[in-house]
């Protein structure tokens, strides 16, 4: 106990030094705040307006609370798995420079190594996901706020499993990297590729029936839709009083992916959470095994 927190207070203190990486991970989900409310807002209201029925208004200042939904929740979903990405640098750095000989040449097991790695990285995450969900519901309340203390509590948990799942993600995919180029190659696709796969940049709605499917077997995929559904809850319930008929909101629930249908059985919101929960831990004993048998090549060859 005395090792793995010497390794985590080591790993964080590290990563907090360098204030430009700090900033750089925080910056990137404003950005996309930035970017999204900017050309992405119109998008989602024309695609709220084509789910309702012809001739059907929605008030301005509840479109905006549905957009302002939509958009962090899209935000928060990318950024708690990509910013785990860039906080998760040291594991590699470390392999780069030969640290990691040293620290398991050193009384130091594998699982207490990894454990301290990805506490670390989950530390640093937490701090920079929470401070850019700040920001976020900050926007929220400038655009059109709807949200209910238990929605942002919710919304806040679902922030902190998506942070374990991305820190897991990312510590098994950087297990095999050593180097930064490596690293920055996959941080790249990781970007690029995620938020269309778990349906934060595009609904999996308007995707094909098949690729849908495909797509309903990552994981990621549940945790966006459980933080869009918490990021609108208070929009579809101010519907409601204003006499929408149900069925209109279960077809904006639809559009937006806060209902999932696997292979068209409508999947329950435990379901999700018990997906994300068994890929976390999945991850994280895969993660645990690697280092660990690493660690005992390595000593056997000492």
């Amino acid at each position: 106990m005395i090792q793995l927190r010497a390794l985590i207070k080591r790993n964080t203190k590290l990563f907090f030094r360098d204030k430009g990486l700090f900033f750089t991970s925080l910056i990137t989900p404003v950005i996309l705040l930035v970017l999204y409310a900017t050309f992405l807002g119109n998008i989602y209201k024309d695609s709220v307006r084509s789910a309702l029925p012809e001739g059907f208004r929605v008030a301005d200042n509840l479109m905006d609370g549905f957009v302002g939904g939509q958009l962090i929740s899209s935000i928060l979903a990318v950024s708690c798995v990509t910013v785990a990405f860039c906080c998760n640098l040291l594991m590699v750095q470390d392999k780069a420079t030969g640290v990691v000989r040293d620290l398991t040449m050193a009384p130091v097991k594998g699982a207490t190594l990894a454990l301290g790695y990805y506490a670390s990285t989950l530390i640093s995450t937490l701090i920079v996901c929470f401070s850019a969900t700040g920001i976020c519901l900050v926007y929220v309340g400038i655009t059109g706020w709807y949200l209910t203390v238990a929605d942002v509590l919710l919304l806040l948990l679902d922030v902190f499993l998506l942070v374990l799942f991305g820190t897991a993600l990312s510590s098994v995919i950087n297990f095999f990297l050593s180097s930064q180029g490596q690293i920055s190659a996959v941080g790249s696709i990781v970007s690029a590729g995620y938020g269309f796969l778990c349906g934060a940049y595009m609904p999996i709605s308007q995707f094909s029936q098949g690729l849908q499917n495909v797509i309903l077997f990552l994981p990621g995929t549940y945790g966006t839709s459980l933080v869009r559904y918490h990021a609108l809850d208070g929009v579809f319930s101010q519907m409601e009083r204003e006499g929408f008929p149900s069925e209109t909101i279960e077809a904006l629930k639809d559009s937006v992916d806060c209902n999932l249908y696997f292979f068209g059985d409508q999947v329950e919101w435990y379901v999700k959470y018990a997906v994300l929960g068994g890929a976390i831990a999945l991850l994280i004993a895969i993660y645990i095994l690697m280092q660990t048998v690493r660690g005992n090549k390595r000593s056997s060859k000492v």
